[in-house]
């Protein structure tokens, strides 16, 4: 009669259990990018009353362990340990947990009581002796091993009082090596989790949108890639990383759109970019009107000059002219009557765009899909903003992108998809470097508490928010009727709650007249035609906000805290209209106090989480309005006056701590 084995056991000798950040329970990596701290955490106990430890070890790409990282209980008697590490070169890391029994803390609580309270002090000290010398042994000969010794040596001398004896033991010399060369038993490690580490852009970085067809000139209306060249440095100027076009290829004529959507298109109508495809070619193909692909290398090249990256639009969908209808007819929909659906979103309607249908011949159109992207990597880009991948299958993006990134880490997605949250959040798991949000319709301190702290918290594992202000599809009512005020304060809390922020192109202007009143789309959309800005002349007259938006960009570079998601902490204020939030990394520190109302001058106390800002509770610090160069005094509470149009927020850099007396906020303003 044969017996059945046991199972093996699934907890460790040290239970290590529910580490975290883990994506999907560990299915797909967990993302940071060079250089960014992020928490690791896991429950940790064992058996009894020994002491228990645990630490973080990160492996890098080669295989080699790093350095590991102690951790801390987070909050006393929940067996939650916590631990901050911050992540290296790019490339596929892992990351586990080691949990161990920490003999020297058990015997520190026991000989705590027992030594002053005169029970077996000597065998008390006995033990201690056996563990600080087993402990020194593990100690590389020099100092930190002599400091053991020594400690050992006047433990073993019983010609001393006891106390002394003991004292010998709790040293903060001693202390120090042991923190450096822990003596470790029964070590369990957790399953190593993987971990992916992306260049800095794939988190970091400022956006501009714009349609490089509305660049043209007086005696050519429809500019090019030559003459859309010109605006590129000033957006540089305005402190810009990354220009993001609109989709550059072939525009069919079938059902062309006229100005303002209307169904009947002139002769001069130029058609919506993303109705993509004609007879002269396809998504590999440039639009004749804007250029040659030679005159969009000079445009790449330009740009990479001025330390601007291009990131271009990826629509997978055709317009009715597109070559892909006649070559591959089983890519799309067809009707009963034989004719192809055309793409709806009730009670939007797009006749001039044909989807795409994926389950004929994925594997086709997934080779074709990198084939284009790859052409255009050929042609230096590395960032891809993709048009609605929420109605593509999943599964169809997670074969794209691996394939893509297998070769090319640095290629960055960013996910256009304004949609359920759970297809936002999956998207970002299988492979999505970056995602747009719901920021435009957050407007008021809970909604944005609330999303923001969403975001900022396990999601920030895996989903990187790129806080757009406003899109060629959506001018929120809030810009509408708020003014320049509201493009101001929006643009503040775009470029400080995220790292990676944007406008579209006439932001700067504050544009804000939709096409009726309840819409969100523009009146006179530049989806549908050329729409030229005479910059030059908004400049003169004061028609800009283009230096509050250079300003806000130069602080975001100058300030690494800024450059980060997950280090975002709320403050309390005591006015539902004002919302006060802080960042700190390292040494860097920046706190923003912003009026959420557009129309109306607002006061608040500011109450601050001092231990959050790296000070104590009643500590005051010098702070710099990094928006005007005032400087304060700030402490734990703080009256602030915020004032539309002449101080829509502070932007404050906390610069050291001070012994000064707190004296309030900033003047009334």
């Amino acid at each position: 009669m044969s017996s059945t084995p046991s199972p093996a056991p699934v907890v460790g000798r040290i239970p290590v259990r529910d580490v975290r950040p883990a994506v999907e329970g560990g299915r797909h990596p967990a993302k940071a990018v060079t250089g960014e701290s992020f928490q690791v955490t896991a429950t940790v106990f064992r058996e009894g009353h020994d002491a228990v430890a645990a630490n973080v070890v990160l492996t890098d790409p080669q295989g080699r362990p790093g350095p590991w990282t102690p951790m801390r209980e987070l909050a006393p008697g929940t067996d939650r340990w916590g631990a901050t590490v911050t992540s290296g070169a790019p490339g596929r890391w892992t990351y586990h947990v080691e949990a161990w029994s920490d003999p020297v803390a058990t015997w520190r609580h026991a000989a705590h009581i027992k030594i002053p309270a005169g029970i077996d002090a000597g065998l008390v000290l006995e033990e201690g002796v056996e563990l600080h010398t087993r402990a020194a042994a593990g100690v590389p000969e020099g100092p930190e091993r002599d400091t053991l010794l020594s400690a050992v040596q006047v433990m073993q001398d019983d010609t001393l009082p006891v106390m002394t004896r003991f004292a010998a033991a709790l040293t903060p010399e001693v202390d120090a090596v042991l923190a450096r060369h822990p003596l470790r038993e029964l070590v369990t490690a957790s399953q190593p989790l993987d971990l992916l580490v992306e260049r800095e852009r794939a988190l970091y970085g400022a956006w501009y949108e714009f349609f490089p067809r509305s660049e043209g000139t007086p005696d050519q209306p429809h500019g090019t890639f030559r003459t859309a060249a010109r605006r590129l440095k000033p957006i540089a100027d305005m402190g810009f990383d990354v220009v993001y076009l609109p989709p550059i290829h072939p525009i069919g004529t079938t059902h062309r759109k006229g100005r303002n959507n209307t169904l009947t298109a002139g002769p001069d109508d130029v058609g919506v970019p993303w109705a993509i495809g004609s007879p002269e070619g396809g998504h590999d193909t440039v639009h004749p009107a804007l250029g040659t692909l030679e005159d969009f290398d000079a445009f790449v090249a330009e740009a990479r000059e001025l330390g601007l990256e291009i990131a271009l639009d990826f629509a997978l969908q055709c317009s009715p002219d597109h070559p892909w209808v006649h070559k591959h007819p089983e890519w799309f929909h067809h009707r009963p009557d034989g004719t192809i659906a055309y793409a709806e979103n009730p009670p939007k309607k797009y006749q001039d765009i044909f989807p795409i249908a994926f389950d004929a011949d994925m594997d086709g159109l997934i080779a074709e899909t990198v084939r284009i992207l790859r052409h255009w990597m050929d042609h230096g880009v590395r960032i891809f903003r993709v048009d609605n991948p929420h109605t593509k299958p999943v599964v169809f993006w997670e074969r794209v992108i691996g394939e893509i990134n297998a070769t090319d880490p640095d290629v960055i997605f960013l996910a256009e998809a304004f949609t359920r949250p759970a297809m936002m959040h999956t998207l970002a798991q299988i492979g999505f470097q970056q995602s747009y949000t719901y920021f435009t319709w957050r407007n008021t301190k809970q909604e944005l508490t609330e999303y923001l702290t969403e975001l900022s918290g396990e999601a920030a594992a895996y989903m990187r928010p790129n806080f757009f202000a406003n899109t060629p599809d959506i001018l929120h009512a809030y810009l509408q009727h708020g003014g320049r005020p509201a493009f101001e304060v929006r643009a503040v809390l775009a470029a400080t709650l995220a790292p990676s922020w944007g406008i579209y192109s006439g932001y700067e202007l504050c544009e804000n007249t939709p096409l009726t009143e309840g819409s969100e789309e523009y009146l006179d959309s530049e989806k549908y035609q050329l729409k030229p800005r005479d910059w030059d002349a908004a400049a003169r007259e004061g028609r800009t906000i283009a230096p509050l938006i250079t300003k806000l960009n130069d602080i975001r570079r100058r300030h690494p805290a800024l450059h980060q998601l997950r280090n975002l902490r709320f403050h309390h204020t005591d006015n539902d209209a004002v919302l006060a939030y802080s960042k700190t990394t390292g040494e860097d520190t920046v706190v923003v106090v912003a009026n959420l109302d557009p129309h109306h001058t607002q006061e608040a106390t500011v109450s601050l989480d001092m231990p959050h800002l790296g000070l104590d509770w009643h500590a005051s610090a010098s702070v710099r309005d990094e928006l005007t160069g005032e400087t304060y005094h700030w402490g734990r509470t703080n009256y602030v006056r915020l004032t539309p149009g002449r101080r829509p927020a502070h932007v404050l850099h906390v610069q050291r701590p001070s012994t000064a007396p707190q004296i309030g906020g900033p003047p009334a303003s």
